[in-house]
Formats: C-alpha cells, sequence, structure tokens
C-alpha cells in the first residue's frame, strides 16, 4: 500500500465514520509521513493531525486500528 492510498482509506472512513467532507478530514489529518522501515519495523508511518479537537480525537482512534492492519506502507 502506499501512502496516498492509506491517506486515500483513512479520510474515506472517517467521512463514512464521522460525517463531513473529504476536504474538511484530509486537511485535518494533514501529510502521511513515511519513514525508512529499516529503523520503523513496527509501523514506518505517521501523521501530525490538526484540526479541532473532536477531529483530532477521531483521527487519532481510527489509527489505532489502522495500523493494526496497514503498518508499513511505500512512499507515492
Amino acid at each position: 500500500m502506499t501512502a496516498a492510498d492509506l491517506e486515500q482509506l483513512i479520510i474515506a472512513r472517517l467521512v463514512r465514520d464521522q460525517g463531513g467532507t473529504s476536504q474538511t478530514w484530509r486537511r485535518a489529518l494533514g501529510r502521511i509521513i513515511v519513514r525508512d522501515p529499516r529503523t520503523h519495523a513496527h509501523c514506518n508511518w505517521d501523521v501530525r493531525p490538526a484540526g479541532t479537537d473532536a477531529q483530532h480525537a477521531a483521527i487519532e482512534t481510527l489509527l489505532d486500528e489502522v495500523r493494526l492492519q496497514h503498518s508499513i506502507v511505500v512512499a507515492g
């Protein structure tokens, strides 16, 4: 899975679960940061969410689940 695919998956889940628009959630989510899997063997990606406290909480809750399913991604 690429970082772009992961971003689309996360945004789609946020829209489905929380409502709102994909544009709003894309801004709140921020970029997917891909790290070297040699130094981050368990999960090589991260985000720095922005937005409201409620958006931040929704993103963090979803990320816990998504990291279990998609722990390693490639840039792109």
